[in-house]
């Protein structure tokens, strides 16, 4: 019999709620992934938690510690497979055996090679029940960077654009602001925040000046703290000003160049690297590496046209979120993509996964399709 043939309606349903404890933590608990727990016996939910910042108790032990002794014989709903090994923190698959639970059903097994079942395994040894995967897709979506970077080496990549009805960007001048509402600001607030690294171009410095930092009373989002994602900024020939609000806001700072002779700048929380590919321009590959090796997981792409473009024709882009406004900037205005396309034959194909209003825009996710 297959683990999840045991499986039944209730079961759905507490790891629903699971579900949406992990997706509490998803911006504070980088470079760990979201995970929720919930703890039940029968219909009665007797404990929950969630993974709440790294280096801090994980899902199930903040679960245990809410049900106490009720979770002697309960059954333990966990988003992902309870971890078996020494990290920050003790193994979570030793605390379900010494709390004494009767069963316990899981969201995914862990990608993270030193678990990888592992911890599944150590339970049953131990004579729990264990089922699952169940809702391993919503599962995967929630940890989608934290698993691609276990198994590839590299972070999920978002592209953000933003964009009117006819798929223009700015103005034929530069000027952009606004083109979507305050709405559609405000959820890339939420997008920032749930991401570990933010690149963006040396041109969109020079002409936007931007800070890119989370904006934490913007995010309406509670117990969510000031955490600022590693700010990236691609210069290939190291144009940044001194002064730019990019390199004294509050956070850190990469600036990547594809300059063999650059210096490191001398301002505090600010690092340069020379990452120089064969056209002159920055190796964008061997940047995400770097990324994946200061272990970020998801990293959020908010720059202008021909630096989206590139991350899309290396093949790096994982993910499209796209605000489109109700406006038509006419043909002068700047386009969507730089993309070097001259045929039918090379034209790219997205999948839609969500399309959504917020506020007067509608936010458009999309995958490049295969």
């Amino acid at each position: 019999m297959a683990e999840t043939d045991c499986l039944g309606s209730r079961d759905l349903v507490m790891m629903a709620r699971a579900m949406k404890l992990a997706a509490r933590g998803q911006y504070t608990c980088m470079p760990n992934p979201a995970v929720g727990c919930v703890i039940a016996r029968n219909d009665l939910v007797v404990g929950e938690g969630w993974h709440q910042r790294s280096g801090e108790a994980h899902a199930e032990v903040n679960a245990l510690q809410d049900a106490g002794e009720l979770a002697r014989g309960a059954t333990v709903y966990v988003t992902l497979e309870p971890c078996s090994h020494f990290g920050r923190t003790p193994p979570c698959a030793d605390a379900l055996i010494e709390a004494g639970v009767a069963r316990v059903v899981y969201g995914m097994p862990d990608p993270n090679p030193k678990v990888a079942g592992g911890g599944l395994e150590k339970l049953r040894q131990a004579g729990i029940a264990v089922e699952g995967p169940v809702l391993e897709v919503e599962a995967q979506q929630l940890n989608c960077g934290f698993i691609k970077r276990q198994q590839q080496g590299l972070p999920w990549v978002t592209v953000k654009l933003a964009m009117s009805l006819d798929g223009r960007t700015a103005m034929g001048s530069g000027e952009s602001q606004w083109i979507t509402g305050s709405a559609a600001r405000q959820d890339v607030q939420r997008l920032r925040a749930k991401s570990c690294a933010i690149v963006t171009g040396i041109g969109t410095v020079l002409h936007d000046d931007p800070s890119l930092t989370v904006r934490a009373d913007e995010l309406e989002l509670d117990n969510i703290a000031a955490r600022q994602p590693l700010r990236v900024v691609v210069d290939s020939q190291l144009k940044m000003p001194i002064d730019a609000k990019i390199l004294s806001a509050e956070g850190q700072t990469l600036v990547v160049s594809a300059c063999g002779d650059s210096l490191p700048m001398l301002i505090a929380d600010v690092e340069v690297i020379c990452l120089a590919g064969g056209d002159g321009q920055v190796d964008l590959p061997a940047l995400l590496k770097v990324l994946a090796e200061k272990e970020c997981n998801r990293v959020l792409v908010e720059a202008g046209a021909e630096l989206a473009g590139a991350f899309l024709q290396a093949g790096l882009v994982d993910e499209f979120v796209i605000y489109m406004a109700p406006k038509l900037l006419g043909s002068s205005a700047r386009p969507l993509l730089t993309l070097p396309l001259d045929s039918m034959g090379q034209q790219v194909a997205l999948d839609i996964t969500d399309m959504r209003q917020v506020g007067d825009d509608i936010r458009i996710t999309a995958r490049p399709a295969g």
